[in-house]
């Protein structure tokens, strides 16, 4: 049995543990509301184990950088939405606004606390300095280095986060024995490469992890990353030898901002 002063002790503990009480991120990725396409997609990108790795609580402030088709939003929004922020930074040419406009109206009660903002080389004023928890940015940096904004926009980023802040970033890991293209026109971005451009942003690499690898991705196709499933960009010429190769191998890396 417990003490009384055991019982005091554990008591603002509980009380903690029931006010952040909602959707585990256990019951978001598995929640009947996501899109079926986006489910089939779990078992090779690993979203519980990729956002636990980023250090993801349900009272952070998140900005997730250009979601794309909205794989991650589906998860992170209802995660979020009881006591925490989740602000997602669209591109220039960016539709997906449409989508998520969509979700909000479709189901504002898990969709309709999203925040959004314009983010690219152009806006890269596109949140409060010191304001954000975690930034999190899937497979884009490609394209970032494609406009050759990448180090503008990594600094920007570095702005946003709060001191002590993680950035979280996945995209396609290049072949170590070809050179960098700076452009990185085939999608593909050597993990050594990457980890030097940010660090020169002002972050910290403080983890990498090798959830999204694929041994199987040499990294030198026809139609660069493109040539994978889920694009198929050569479409039925040998759909099966790159459905059996499977999506690209991706490094996730964790950075931080560190404290002054």
């Amino acid at each position: 049995m417990l003490s009384k002063y055991a019982f005091l002790c554990l008591f603002p503990l509980l009380t903690v543990t029931s006010a952040l009480a909602g959707p585990t991120l256990d019951q978001a990725v598995h929640s009947p509301e996501r899109t079926p396409a986006f489910v089939a997609r779990d078992a090779v990108r690993h979203p519980i184990e990729e956002l636990t790795f980023f250090g993801l609580k349900p009272d952070a402030h998140v900005l997730e950088i250009w979601p794309s088709g909205g794989y991650w939003t589906q998860i992170l929004a209802p995660y979020l939405h009881d006591h925490g922020t989740y602000t997602v930074a669209l591109g220039p040419a960016d539709l997906k606004k449409q989508a998520i406009s969509k979700l909000q109206s479709e189901r504002p009660d898990i969709y309709g606390r999203i925040k959004t903002t314009q983010f690219d080389g152009q806006h890269l004023d596109f949140a409060p300095a010191n304001s954000v928890d975690l930034v999190l940015t899937f497979r884009n940096m490609h394209n970032w280095m494609e406009a050759g904004k990448a180090p503008e926009m990594l600094a920007a980023i570095h702005r946003v986060l709060k001191p002590g802040g993680i950035l979280g970033i996945e995209d396609h890991r290049g072949n170590t024995t070809a050179p960098q293209d700076p452009m990185a026109k085939d999608g593909y971005v050597r993990q050594s490469y990457a980890i030097d451009l940010i660090q020169k942003a002002g972050f910290k690499l403080v983890g990498s992890s090798e959830i999204n690898a694929n041994p199987k991705d040499t990294a030198n196709w026809p139609k660069g990353i493109w040539t994978l499933p889920p694009t198929y960009a050569l479409g039925a010429t040998d759909h099966a030898k790159y459905e059996a190769i499977g999506e690209g191998d991706n490094f996730v890396l964790k950075f931080q901002k560190v404290k002054d």
